[in-house]
């Protein structure tokens, strides 16, 4: 009723279900399996036609084993993003129709459903404008894999799609931890999808931002990103909730935060000073400092200035500790999957952090002396500690993320 005492607010946020579809395939678990073997995902790629590009690599999600039974008006990142959400649901053996207005989407995209847009406009272009089917951009909209998700699972509650370029899925994450604080909802449904489309495509290639070969993260040779597509989903929950239900958490959103460089429209600061500042907020939002933090997955697209950049930043935040912090960047595996990345990326942080493991990144290349960064190369690596995990982000515009994920024992 209107004034009455809420009582008091949730304080810890857990992680009770995860989900996700990537180029190593549908699930969960030949993600993990292909984040541990090291092998890139990343090669010749069948989506579109990429011979008029500079380069022709990417990373691309397989077909899908069994129909998803979602109708035509669906785009590609759409059946991602279900897909993703319903494995995670099924992972926290969860029943969101049992309270379905206590329950938030919040999802990061960059691209929606552009892929269908391009076809629509292909189609409409050879065949006439009459005989292209409208329909086929219904999923148009950034916020199309948000939308198709509450769709799907019913959700009543709030609907949230960012798009801040490649922090898209981890502010949408701490969107989700956000309302959950606030007493909004029970429960968040928090990740991102995003597909391959020819516009980024070529407008990383004519960026020249892309690497002709697979992306080296803080190598001495990198020359740029990889792109890829994807999506991830973590099932949030406040600790009553969960408790109430008799879940196990997994691990703990324990801290989010963002800042912006305000230097350029594709270019990081130099100094890194929006990502640090980013990571400082995040630890304190979590309350922890940098001392706590056991290993990072790092944003580590392969570009000269970006890796430059955020190594620069864990410098400032870490000082003398940097290069004994364990690091590693999933997109060397998979590629950089845009509005999702910081979902995917999150994703694979709990992960190693449960597991007490961290994924190796590949071998190929020579470290960067410049870097300074204790890279997780060639085969995984066993965790001293495993307590508390920084996952960041950086993107165009100046945009960065960080995000903190703690064990659950510390809940």
């Amino acid at each position: 009723m209107p004034g009455a005492d809420p009582g008091p607010l949730p304080t810890d946020i857990v992680i009770t279900g995860l989900g996700a579809v990537t180029p190593f395939g549908w699930g969960v678990g030949p993600l993990w399996e292909g984040l541990r073997r090291g092998a890139t995902a990343i090669g010749p790629f069948s989506r579109f036609d990429a011979s008029r590009h500079r380069t022709h690599l990417a990373a691309e999600v397989p077909e899908r084993p069994s129909p998803d039974r979602l109708g035509p008006r669906v785009s590609l990142a759409d059946r991602l993003a279900v897909a993703s959400a319903r494995e995670a649901l099924g992972h926290a053996d969860l029943d969101l129709r049992r309270c379905p207005e206590r329950a938030g989407v919040f999802f990061g995209s960059s691209n929606g459903g552009m892929l269908e847009s391009e076809r629509f406009l292909e189609a409409a272009l050879r065949d006439g404008r009459r005989r292209a089917r409208t329909s086929a951009i219904v999923s148009q909209q950034l916020n199309g894999p948000g939308d198709a998700v509450a769709r799907a699972l019913r959700v009543e509650g709030p609907v949230e799609t960012v798009s801040s370029a490649c922090t898209s899925g981890a502010m949408a994450i701490g969107g989700a931890l956000r309302a959950l604080r606030r007493g909004e909802i029970d429960v968040a449904l928090a990740g991102g999808a995003d597909s391959l489309c020819q516009i980024t495509y070529a407008g990383f290639n004519a960026l020249r931002s892309v690497d002709e070969a697979a992306c080296r993260p803080f190598r001495a040779d990198r020359a740029g990103l990889s792109l890829g597509e994807g999506a991830a989903v973590l099932v949030l929950e406040t600790g009553a909730a969960a408790r109430a239900r008799g879940a196990r958490p997994i691990a703990v959103l324990a801290g989010e935060a963002s800042a912006c460089d305000a230097h350029h429209m594709t270019a990081p600061a130099p100094d890194g000073a929006g990502a640090a500042e980013a990571i400082r907020m995040a630890l304190a939002d979590a309350g922890r400092t940098a001392d706590d933090v056991d290993f990072v997955n790092a944003h580590g697209t392969g570009t000269p200035l970006n890796d430059a950049a955020e190594a620069a930043a864990l410098h400032a935040v870490f000082g003398p500790r940097t290069g004994s912090i364990p690091v590693t960047s999933t997109k060397a595996l998979i590629g950089h999957l845009l509005g999702s990345a910081g979902a995917i990326e999150a994703l694979a942080t709990v992960l190693c952090l449960v597991r007490r493991e961290l994924h190796p990144m590949p071998a190929a290349g020579t470290l960067d002396p410049a870097i300074g960064l204790d890279l997780v190369i060639a085969s995984p690596r066993p965790l001293r500690r495993s307590r508390c995990a920084l996952s960041t982000n950086l993107a165009f515009g100046g945009s960065n993320a960080a995000l903190v994920f703690t064990s659950a024992g510390r809940a």
